[in-house]
């Protein structure tokens, strides 16, 4: 799939549609990049995976395969090239992308077996081609993991390149004129193409399929343009040129919208903007309320490049280092020299201002390749220290390499998922074995280095006493607090909106951890979406939270909040709060306390 059809130079707006396609109406899906894109629909083709198929007669079978052996090269060489023409700068997933779909077109299964298919049914080559997608995606939809399972798409994505390679249609994009109008339009976009947006100044685009987890958000997020995903119609239902409102917030897409929704969404994206730019202004304001109390805002990350927008956004420090996404989208695992490299860049970077590193959190909604199935129900299965633990020797190479950072500036590591006092003991022998060996081997690190638990189960909210103990700091993953604590699968679309994060049930683990904490005398942050939320701001100020780590772009937003709080009245109402079990008064008092 290209980003651009080449038979169509750009998206305009139709002058006179016909009035019975003009009529406006919404499509919902997830939302994985937010703001607000106004602009004309660009579809971008897809290859058609319903071909023909027709007997080559015996003389021309050597010439089938050498097309297809010829469709495969071309491929190859796009691929390649993309991979040499993405700048430094770029996000490293991308080159990643581009790895994993060389490495499939490679692959036996889908580089080999087609020919085989050719010589002995006499079969046209694009033909041989699905019925090997076909059998390869199958066994992808009966994989449990839905990480893995979406992996499937890298390999329908490089099946379609191929397709069009034999078909002609070629992969060159004809940019669209006014891009920053454009929106484009598509079934599904693979890392390739998306690896070109970085080249327009597109408004925003949207897709029929892609989760929260696929690589389609993922650069998304990187790229920080308005985007949806999983709507299901909108490839076949916008027509080129239509007029579309993109709600990266909400996750909706509105078609040919009237007048006043035209107007209403205009005002909207115009004070973002102007929000924005105001909010830039308190950069290097110092974080404090109304009555002088200093509040942490840090910054999660993801990768290392992710730092640059970290000090943009004048976070306090690196609140969480999602250390896992070193590991996906490869087929090795990174060494302990790579994830050291990694790790000090960061740190480097942050110039003495706190790094908080978790350590691997595997084996639920992202999995490393060749790693085995977490269980039935992996959420709930061999996941994060758990997995740890199980894998002594890649638990320590990643301990090492954290503890080897820590030399070059101020580092804590920290514990996911714990639950267990012998899952803390077991975790901080590990991290001695690796102080020990760095000692033998003359390595330099920090030998009082902060280890903090995440506090994400109920049961370790409900018994913190080992936990205050015997680590130097907390941190509340607000994400899997709330799903293990409702029973609502975060990543199901069918029970989305059962999850609260202001259910009592929830509010009262937070408070309760956040008190233990500040009693026992260790710092405790939040570092899940709820630190990024405005509306449970001054919520989490009341229950005595003065740490927060959220994706950079919400800092600011946050901070304005955190600068317009008093903590003597917040601390009053959070009190309410917690006392009622009355789902609308508990809404009309944080409506008031956000007034």
């Amino acid at each position: 799939m290209s980003v651009a059809d080449p038979k169509h130079p750009g998206p305009a707006p139709r002058s006179s549609p016909l009035p019975n396609q003009e009529a406006s109406f919404t499509l919902h899906g997830m939302g994985v990049s937010g703001g607000v894109a106004i602009g004309y629909a660009h579809l971008v083709s897809a290859a058609q995976l319903e071909v023909a198929h027709y007997e080559v007669p015996a003389g021309e079978i050597d010439a089938e395969i050498s097309r297809f052996e010829h469709a495969i090269e071309q491929v190859r060489g796009e691929l390649v090239g993309l991979r040499a023409s993405v700048p430094a700068s770029a996000p490293a997933e991308m080159t990643a992308f581009l790895d994993v779909h060389l490495m499939i077109l490679d692959d036996a299964n889908l580089s080999q077996v087609p020919k085989t298919l050719i010589r002995e049914r006499q079969a046209n080559a694009e033909w041989a081609l699905v019925q090997q997608l076909d059998m390869l995606t199958a066994q992808f939809d009966a994989i449990e993991d839905a990480y893995l399972r979406e992996r499937k798409h890298d390999i329908v994505q490089v099946v379609e390149r191929v397709l069009k390679a034999m078909l002609g249609t070629g992969h060159v994009p004809d940019a669209p004129s006014h891009e920053e109008n454009v929106i484009v339009v598509a079934h599904d976009l693979s890392p390739a193409d998306m690896i070109l947006f970085k080249e327009h100044e597109f408004a925003g685009f949207v897709t029929d399929l892609g989760g929260v987890t696929s690589h389609t958000a993922i650069v998304a997020r990187s790229l920080d343009i308005p985007a949806i995903v999983g709507l299901h119609r909108a490839r076949s239902l916008v027509r080129e040129g239509e007029l579309l409102i993109v709600d990266g917030r909400e996750g909706v897409l509105i078609v040919n919208p009237g007048t006043q929704v035209l107007a209403e969404y205009q005002l909207r994206q115009s004070q973002l903007e102007i929000e924005k730019k105001k909010l830039r202004r308190l950069r290097t304001t110092p974080s404090a309320t109304l009555d002088g109390v200093h509040v942490e805002l840090h910054a999660n990350i993801e990768l290392p490049q992710d730092v640059e927008e970290v000090r943009e956004a004048g976070a306090a420090g690196v609140g969480l280092f999602r250390s896992e996404f070193l590991f996906l989208n490869r087929n090795d695992l990174p060494g302990e020299d790579e994830q050291f490299e990694s790790y000090r860049q960061v740190v480097d970077t942050m110039k003495g201002l706190p790094v908080t590193i978790r350590t691997l959190d595997l084996g639920a909604d992202k999995t490393v390749n060749g790693a085995e199935n977490a269980g039935p129900n992996p959420a709930l299965g061999l996941r994060a220290i758990r997995f740890c633990l199980a894998e002594p020797q890649m638990f320590q190479t990643q301990l090492r390499a954290i503890l080897r950072a820590s030399a070059f500036g101020r580092t804590r590591l920290l514990i996911p998922m714990l639950a267990h006092s012998h899952e803390i003991n077991n975790a901080l022998a590990a991290i001695a074995q690796a102080k020990a060996s760095l000692e033998r081997d003359n390595i330099p690190f920090d030998r009082g280095i902060a280890v903090g638990g995440m506090v994400e189960v109920p049961g370790a909210a409900l018994a913190l006493g080992y936990f205050v103990k015997r680590l130097d700091f907390l941190s509340i993953g607000t994400n899997d607090l709330i799903q293990y604590t409702l029973a609502i699968d975060r990543t199901d679309d069918t029970v989305s909106h059962l999850y609260d994060p202001l259910h009592p049930a929830v509010l009262h683990l937070i408070s309760h951890t956040i008190r233990t904490a500040t009693r026992a005398g260790i710092p405790v942050a939040v570092c899940g979406e709820m630190a990024g939320d405005l509306a449970a701001t001054r919520l989490l100020l009341g229950f005595g939270l003065r740490e927060f780590s959220m994706h950079p772009a919400q800092l600011l937003p946050i901070k304005q909040q955190v600068l317009r709080t008093n903590i003597p009245d917040v601390e009053v109402i959070a009190k309410k709060i917690l006392r009622t079990d009355d789902p609308d008064k508990r809404q009309a008092l944080l409506d008031k306390l956000n007034s």
